[in-house]
């Protein structure tokens, strides 16, 4: 159950921020190993790719790759946030106590957000192939996958040029990238929790508020954090890559990001610095909120249960 909890929380939230996911995405991608001056800038800001993409390939381009972004947001929070929840229940991530254990919550953040990235990237890869590609050559940005349809026949085309694990290429840029989230997110929400029921200055009269207000402080961090890694796996699930599956650009992740820091400054690692912001807020915010809430519904079901089996 704590899986369906996770995943659910995940669905909710994705569903609201995948328009900001592809313009992340196209802003990324912007410029791929090019010093800033030396390439044509079409999305010079979220607002700007937003109205670009509306205009040049329809409103719904927008929401390109939504399919598989659930798929993802499900089967990887599914599996993230399920795994923490199982960890807390065994006391992993708090103190005799109850109040939050620091460095528990990181470390078991950040292994169930490895984890929980491996099994859901599949459906990251495919997700990053349809919303970077366009049918609009003057405003394309970064290596254009050629699928003729959506999820089904891209996991079709990928499993016969590379077999079952062509569908993992990337997942080693994926598990840093949600570790690191993972463990920023999961320490902060928890001591945001604490603080704003602590606060005499945060409106936190009911549960929603006092999840509110502690994932809105969350998702500054995960934003800061996550920014230079989210860049890289967005680069390396992208590349073009050859007969046998291996990347044309980036051999490695730390090879990607030398190449990125050589090429475009440590600046170029904070491309789509809005769009990840304005994305990673509200979908922290939902994320969070809901997944606190179901936590507490799933708390209060099971114990009545227990009560109606004495």
């Amino acid at each position: 159950m704590e899986l369906v909890i996770g995943g659910m929380s995940a669905v909710f939230a994705g569903s609201f921020s995948n328009p900001l996911e592809v313009i992340k995405i196209r802003m990324q991608l912007q410029g791929e190993l090019q010093a800033r001056g030396k390439y044509a800038v079409h999305y010079r800001n979220a607002f700007h790719a937003a109205y670009i993409i509306g205009r040049k390939e329809g409103i719904f381009a927008l929401q390109k790759g939504l399919t598989p972004a659930l798929f993802y947001q499900f089967v990887m929070n599914g599996t993230r946030l399920g795994s923490y929840q199982l960890a807390e229940k065994q006391g992993l991530t708090k103190r005799k106590d109850g109040t939050v254990n620091p460095w528990g919550s990181i470390i078991a953040g950040a292994a169930c957000g490895a984890f929980g990235a491996i099994v859901g990237s599949p459906f990251y890869l495919i997700k990053t192939h349809l919303q970077s590609k366009t049918n609009v050559n003057a405003i394309a940005v970064g290596h254009q996958h050629e699928y003729t349809g959506g999820m089904a026949q891209a996991i079709k085309s990928i499993y016969s040029k590379f077999g079952f694990t062509g569908l993992w290429r990337g997942s080693s840029s994926a598990a840093p990238r949600v570790a690191i989230g993972s463990a920023v997110q999961m320490v902060t929400f928890e001591k945001a929790l604490e603080f704003v029921r602590a606060s005499e200055y945060i409106p936190h009269n009911g549960p929603w508020k006092t999840a509110f207000f502690a994932s809105l402080i969350s998702g500054v961090f995960v934003t800061i954090s996550m920014a230079p890694f989210d860049l890289v796996a967005t680069r390396f699930y992208n590349q073009a890559v050859d007969i046998n599956g291996k990347g044309l650009l980036y051999s490695s992740v730390l090879d990607c990001m030398r190449k990125v820091h050589h090429e475009e400054g440590i600046l170029g690692f904070y491309k789509g610095w809005t769009a990840n912001y304005f994305r990673l807020g509200p979908h922290t915010l939902l994320l969070l909120v809901a997944w606190d809430r179901l936590k507490h519904h799933h708390r209060l079901y099971e114990e009545k249960n227990k009560g109606l089996n004495l």
